[in-house]
């Protein structure tokens, strides 16, 4: 667990920044004040660089032109690591099973489809996602299966996904509703901040973690990743206040009123 007075000085030694998007770089359709210049600076700098983001509802693809739209031409998909593909790499690792129940947007979809996964055959483990596309009747099968014993994984833990005029449920809201009907909670979240994806980032960068920070909006996902041996950066540009540092158990290493002003810490 981090405390606020463990100063951490050193960010110009970072190997490679982790960058969450949602309340960090943007929210929805605008980027935030002074992130195309953080961005502009690791580039000149050749500062290595990896877009982590918790929202399984959007693909790769679908996040590169996004930051295309937003002017950040350079931005490729090597930049961009989302929890649903972390999620498909635990699953390859850990499970021989390829037949699931996803709860899921069409990108999401595309994506298992992609790597190999059953979506339509009789499933052997439920896996939901953010999914924007939620009906009832899909967290009525979700949650058939999930009482059923099936093995039961997230892509992440968030409640809420920030927006411009506040916040939209996430799915952690989703969770609670099916711990509600089956009593059962996820047997793994692979998002921030919990190790599987943290695994999937080290061996994709071939770095280790102490080597890293990651910047984001979110104690109890972005700066939980201390706990872990990671650096953090807290901004106040999306979900967190200065007024809820004070009842958490997640201290950043440096907190900012937004991600431009990184560029001081490091030029």
């Amino acid at each position: 667990m981090r405390v606020m007075n463990k100063k951490f000085d050193q960010w110009n030694d970072i190997k490679c920044w982790l960058l969450d998007m949602d309340g960090t770089i943007y929210l929805e359709d605008h980027i935030i004040d002074g992130a195309d210049g953080f961005l502009h600076y690791l580039v000149e700098h050749e500062k290595r660089f990896l877009f982590l983001t918790n929202n399984s509802s959007k693909n790769v693809n679908a996040y590169m032109k996004k930051f295309h739209a937003l002017g950040l031409n350079f931005v490729t998909t090597d930049h961009i690591y989302t929890s649903g593909q972390a999620t498909i790499a635990f699953i390859s690792k850990n499970y021989s099973s390829r037949k699931i129940y996803l709860l899921g947007t069409t990108d999401l979809a595309t994506e298992f489809s992609v790597a190999g996964f059953d979506l339509n055959g009789d499933p052997e483990m439920v896996v939901i996602g953010f999914d924007t596309t939620l009906t009832y009747k899909k967290l009525w099968k979700v949650c058939d299966l999930v009482r059923a014993g099936l093995p039961y994984i997230a892509t992440h833990p968030d409640f809420n996904c920030p927006t411009r005029d506040g916040f939209m449920p996430d799915i952690g809201a989703i969770i609670a509703f099916i711990k509600a009907s089956t009593g059962r909670e996820p047997d793994v979240v692979v998002g921030k901040p919990n190790l599987p994806i943290l695994d999937a980032i080290s061996q994709k960068t071939s770095l280790p973690l102490g080597s890293m920070a990651m910047i984001g909006d979110r104690l109890y996902t972005d700066i939980a990743f201390g706990q872990h041996g990671i650096h953090t950066v807290l901004v106040l540009t999306g979900e967190t206040k200065q007024v809820d540092l004070a009842g958490s158990l997640f201290q950043p290493d440096l907190v900012l009123g937004s991600i431009g002003e990184m560029v001081e810490k490091l030029a």
